[in-house]
């Protein structure tokens, strides 16, 4: 994990309003046929200097409550692409935790682990609960990006 000061950018892709407790459930959960969307009508679209984005943001509360999921990627025109919205990430200070290994299981450990992080009563920092996204780097490497409240 690093903490890393970070630039805006923006995504284009599709959204959808869930939280926590309905991922668990498989008649509920949102995410992963997001995901399912995006790869079937997306992906034929990108170019070679497209990079996938998971984005997290409008959070209710905490990890507790609603939160909107857009899953995009930069280099993608929402004019091709029915329903898609583009999303500003702005600039902002983030803590950046890394995984490799194969895709789902290893951006799900991962998030595990973040819980596992900010769970602990002795953790130095505090999420902002802004814009928190995974950027994958390649089939088998993702970065997940946490925004905090200063360093």
């Amino acid at each position: 994990m690093e903490a890393r000061s970070l630039e805006e950018f923006t995504v284009t892709g599709f959204t959808a309003r869930t939280c926590n407790a309905d991922e668990l459930e498989p008649t509920t959960a949102k995410i992963a046929p997001l995901w399912q969307h995006f790869y079937q009508h997306a992906v034929p679209s990108l170019g070679e200097q497209s990079c996938v984005y998971g984005v997290y943001s409008n959070y209710e509360s905490d990890a507790e409550g609603q939160y909107d999921i857009s899953v995009g990627a930069t280099e993608l025109s929402a004019d091709r692409l029915e329903g898609a919205k583009h999303v500003h990430i702005p600039a902002g200070q983030y803590l950046v935790f890394t995984a490799k290994g194969e895709m789902p299981k290893t951006v799900i450990g991962l998030w595990g682990e973040i819980w596992s992080y900010f769970g602990n009563s002795d953790c130095p920092h505090e999420r902002a609960y802004t814009y928190d996204y995974e950027r994958y780097l390649d089939e088998q490497s993702v970065e997940i990006c946490i925004a905090i409240n200063g360093f």
